[in-house]
This record gives C-alpha cells, structure tokens and sequence, in this order.
C-alpha cells in the first residue's frame, strides 16, 4: 500500500494531534505544518516530528509544488471553507475539521470545487467510530428498535474562561461560529447519521454565563420532525460549571428504548428492546484532554487509517462532503429558527 503525503494547515492542540498520527502511521508520511503563530512550531520537537514549516497557505502552496497529496485543515472555523476552496483548486485533497464550513452556502461551494478540481473532501467525523455509535446505527437500520418515535439529544458540558481565553478566535460569531459548531457539531453529525434530516426546527438558544462573548450561545433548546418519520430535540449548554456532565442521545420506538450516555456518549446505558439480549460492546476510546477540559473520543487516528485506504482504492469514506454539508445545514437552520443568524 501506498503511503499517502500529508500537510498540516493550522498547528494548534487539533493540528498538533493531526501531525503526531500522521507521522505515527506507518502507511503515511508527514511532509509540512503551516500556521501564521510561528510560536506554535516550538511544540515540534516536543512532539517527535520531523517536517517543513511555513508560515501561510500562500508560502505553501507556492513551495510545496505537489509535494503533499493531502492537507488537514485545522484552523480557527471561518477560515475552513475558503482554505478548502483554495487547496481543491491546487489539485490538494482535503480533510476539513469539524465543522467543514459555517453555513451551508459554503459547504456547497467547497463541494463544488471538490467536483470540478476531481479531487476528495474528507470531513471529521470521529465519534461514527465509537462502538455505541455504531451499535445505535445499526440497531436502527436493521430495524430491531422499530420504528423511531422520538430522539433527544441532550448535550451538557463546560467551556468557561479556561477555554476561551487562550485563543482570541474561540466565542467570535465570524471565526467560531457557536456551540453547536464547535462543541457539538460532532452528536449532531451521529443523530443524522443514524436518523437522517431534519425539518422544521424551532428553537430557542442564549448565553447565559459568558457575558465577555459578544452576539453568542452558550445554551439552547431545539424541537424537529425527521425526515423519516419521527420527532427529536436536541439540548445544549456549555454552562455547566467546572467539567462535562454529559452527552447522551435518547430513542424511543415502537420495538423498546434505548440510551446511549456518558460525557461523550461512549456508553450504552439502558436497553430495553422486545426480543433483543443487549452484547458487551467494545470499550469506547477516552476523550481527548486539553487540561482543565475534555473533548470528544480520541478516534482521530480512524479517520487517517480510512483516508489512507479510500486514497490506496481500498475502502469508501467514512463521511463524505455531503454529510459535512448536511450537519452544517442542521446547525445553520436550527440557529436561523432561534434567531441566532440571518
């Protein structure tokens, strides 16, 4: 199998783990890592890598002639969709960090790009790897839940000023985007993933305890129909003091019920389904730690295994463009309904 060349746009906390896998796996190779903060570059030796360092997408792309097949982009969010756009028209593939864009007008011009410059758009969606994920997917496929009644997605964690104040991107509208995009965009990608569209959200969302955050969320509350028959909601706060209480997504159909829970729904914690005798599932990888915070599943190192393979002509993606474009849709529209963007 092939090794696949890889470039790094944004060497942040994120950035900095997407260069460690890369150069970690033995069917990739790690070829350069790009920020503006060239300070961010002293965590290169720390890290064990050995790569090329520039200081912008434009010195980039002007020196690296091709040398990369591939670049991650991890920057601040507003910056995904025109990095994106620019890389495609270069002849780069891309992997696009959560969320692939802040609206959905963005997404399809990265799609665009992708289809006219025949290249691929990966998007990051790590927690599809997660065993409770992939269980929940398939208890709802095979059809051994029934029908889908009701979904609620309940996601309660904390970002307070030991978040926000180390960067001055995180809690700006233009550059972060919200909650739902930067904290929650990956529980929102699992419920359409297992539950597909939505339609006719109404919501409400505030910010109740980061009164520095100018024109943000914090909390919030969401009601829909699915396309596909049957309501949810998801709830959100990123208020709770001290630490993460919980991410958890909540079925009911006509065949039982189930919860998947925890502080980022990496356990299956009730089950009760007509017929069925519920397995011991594959332990569910820890959250990511950024200190005084947790994150999601560390599964990052899934998603370079299949890009690899998909590259190599060996598997499909794990998720598309299309699905980075739909979540961002739900977001957009759930905030267009509470009135939080035009």
């Amino acid at each position: 199998m092939n090794a696949i060349q890889f470039s790094v746009i944004g060497f942040g906390r994120i950035g900095q783990r997407h260069a460690k896998i890369i150069q970690e796996y033995s069917h990739s190779e790690l070829v350069s890592v790009v920020d503006v903060n060239t300070k961010q570059f002293d965590s290169i030796n720390s890290l064990g890598l050995d790569c090329i360092t520039y200081e912008s997408i434009v010195v980039f792309l002007d020196e690296d002639k091709g040398n990369s097949e591939i670049v991650t982009i991890a920057t601040p969010n507003g910056f995904h969709a025109e990095y994106a756009i620019k890389l495609l028209e270069h002849g780069y593939h891309v992997l696009i960090e959560k969320p692939m864009a802040l609206s959905e007008e963005e997404a399809k011009l990265i799609i665009k790009a992708e289809k006219e410059s025949n290249k691929k758009v990966f998007v990051v969606k790590q927690n599809r790897y997660s065993p409770p994920s992939v269980w929940m997917r398939n208890m709802v496929e095979s059809g051994l839940i029934g029908d889908t009644l009701m979904v609620q997605v309940n996601c309660y964690w904390n970002r307070d000023a030991r978040y926000y104040k180390v960067s001055d991107w995180k809690g700006t509208k233009d550059l972060d985007g919200g909650a739902l995009f930067t904290q929650f965009s990956h529980f929102v990608d699992i419920m359409y993933w297992v539950f597909g569209d939505i339609k006719e959200p109404k919501a409400i969302v505030k910010n109740y305890t980061h009164s520095d955050l100018v024109d943000f969320d914090d909390s919030g509350f969401a009601q829909f129909e699915f396309e596909n028959g049957g309501m949810g909601s998801i709830n959100y706060s990123t208020s709770c003091w001290d630490k993460n209480m919980e991410s958890s997504i909540t079925i009911v159909g006509t065949k039982g019920s189930f919860k998947v829970g925890g502080q980022y729904m990496n356990e299956v914690e009730y089950c009760h389904i007509q017929g069925y005798e519920m397995p011991e599932l594959p332990a569910t990888n820890p959250p990511n730690d950024y200190g005084p915070y947790k994150g999601s599943a560390a599964n990052h190192h899934y998603v370079f295994e299949n890009i690899v393979d998909v590259l190599n002509g060996k598997e499909e993606p794990m998720a598309t463009s299309f699905d980075g474009m739909k979540v961002v849709s739900i977001i957009e529209r759930i905030y267009k309904s509470a009135g939080f963007t035009k």
